[in-house]
């Protein structure tokens, strides 16, 4: 038996959520995705960051929304991700 949800769910596999950085291109969004990993030596946390190249069809997002974005196939040298949605936008000035 099989959802919307469920093939929702598989359709996003690897997704992560993070902030857009930059909007400066066309079509594409660079995003940072920030996480804590612990350090081996001395077991405290360390805050670490990821920087991902988005593609972003519609231009629709901008600097400072929170996205999801989910792996895809290679789009050029350093964009390997797609944008799946906006979960929040960022507040207008």
């Amino acid at each position: 038996m099989t959802t919307a949800s469920t093939q929702e769910m598989a359709a996003v596999k690897g997704a992560k959520i993070g902030f857009v950085e930059s909007d400066k291109r066309s079509k594409t969004r660079k995003v940072v995705v920030k996480y804590l990993a612990k350090h081996p030596k001395y077991g405290k946390y360390v805050r670490k960051r990821t920087v991902l190249h988005v593609h972003d069809e519609n231009n629709e997002s901008g600097v400072g929304d929170r996205v999801e974005v989910a792996p895809c196939r290679p789009m050029s040298k350093t964009k390997h991700w797609r944008l799946v949605r906006i979960v929040d936008k960022a507040r207008g000035v």
